[in-house]
Order: C-alpha cells, then sequence, then structure tokens
C-alpha cells in the first residue's frame, strides 16, 4: 500500500532484458533502510527490490506490467517517482494507493493557471468510469484530486510544490502516464454488478 505521496525521483541507470525485463534505478533513499523483497512504486507501479546498493536498486517487469504500464517505454534516464510502502502510523496524507496500474492515460493539453498547471488527459474507457469530479487518482504514483470530467477526459491542477518533487511538471501533451483509480470506487461499482 502507498498514499500516492513522492519521496523521491529516481531515474533508470540500466534496462536489462531477459525472461523478465530488469531496471536498475538510482535512487536518493538510504538503501540500508530498505529490504530485499521490499515493494517501491516506481510511477505508480508496485514494484519489488530484487537487488540494492548504495544509490541504486534494482526491480524486474513482467511481460504484464510491460504491455500494461508506460514501463514498456522506460530507457536509461527516464525519471521515475518513487513512493516507498506504508508503514502503519505513517501519515496518510494522499489516499489509498494500492501501486496496481489500472491503464494508461495520455497527456491532452497542459496549461499555466497562476502558478499552477491545469493538466488535461485521456483515459481508457475502462478507466474513465471510475473517475469523478472533487474525487481521487493517481496518475504515475501522484495522489490527485480531479477538478473535472468530460466523457474519457479529466483534469487536474498541479501546485507548484508537485511541479517540482514530481516528474509532473514536465509533462507534456502526447506523453503517457500511468493511472489507478481510486480503490473505493472499484469496490463500490464491484458491489453495484453484484447486486445487479
Amino acid at each position: 500500500m502507498f498514499t500516492g505521496i513522492i519521496t523521491d525521483i529516481g531515474a533508470v541507470k540500466a534496462v536489462t532484458q531477459g525472461s523478465d525485463t530488469r531496471f536498475d534505478i538510482a535512487t536518493n533513499y538510504d538503501m540500508a533502510t530498505v529490504a530485499i523483497g521490499a515493494s517501491i512504486a516506481c510511477s505508480g507501479a508496485c514494484l519489488t527490490v530484487i537487488e540494492k546498493d548504495d544509490g541504486w536498486f534494482a526491480v524486474e517487469a513482467s511481460q504484464e506490467t510491460l504491455d500494461k504500464t508506460t514501463a514498456g517505454a522506460w530507457r536509461e534516464g527516464t525519471p521515475l517517482n518513487l513512493e516507498r510502502a506504508l508503514k502503519v502510523g505513517d501519515e496518510l496524507g494522499g489516499h489509498i494507493v494500492t501501486g496496481h496500474v489500472d491503464g494508461v492515460g495520455e497527456v491532452r493539453a497542459v496549461s499555466p493557471v497562476g502558478g499552477s498547471l491545469k493538466i488535461d488527459f485521456e483515459a481508457p474507457e475502462s478507466v474513465a468510469k471510475f473517475i469523478a469530479e472533487k474525487g481521487s487518482v493517481t496518475v504515475d504514483g501522484v495522489s490527485l484530486t480531479v477538478n473535472g470530467v468530460t466523457g474519457t477526459a479529466f483534469s487536474v491542477n498541479i501546485i507548484p510544490h508537485t511541479q517540482t518533487e514530481t516528474t509532473l511538471g514536465k509533462l507534456q501533451a502526447g506523453d503517457r502516464v500511468n493511472l489507478e483509480i481510486d480503490v473505493l470506487a472499484r469496490y463500490v461499482a464491484r458491489l453495484n454488478d453484484v447486486k445487479g
């Protein structure tokens, strides 16, 4: 479990193709405090630490992960929003995030509004039906409040702090992002399906 509050911006150091794809990721985390087998959300995708040393850790991504997230396009130098797993007693500053990416969205437009950025996204239809105005959504691992929804499009505002402390401040039209819907919306929809 995560909260969608990013605590480091890492970067892909190396990509190694194999039966699964290995990513070596540079980080500012104190890796002495991260166990092998720990979960780290990498731009919203929960991945398992398989190797580590000072300043970096390695994860593997299955073909499913490569197909269903932006990880298939990660290359050396790709910046990643990082968040370590939530511990019991930690402050829940964002919302409950599982690290299970529901789909890949696309940036439609980025426009300044005061010091903030308004970002418009296009979501896959299977994901869009779960996104509600004033609800929560996770974009590349970042917990955000939805400003508005029109069909399969939705918008958020990114304050200056979020622009500098995550990768979202550098998004441009056409960029692809990992989307995770609010876990509460997922269960409400499931309950409605069962009742129906």
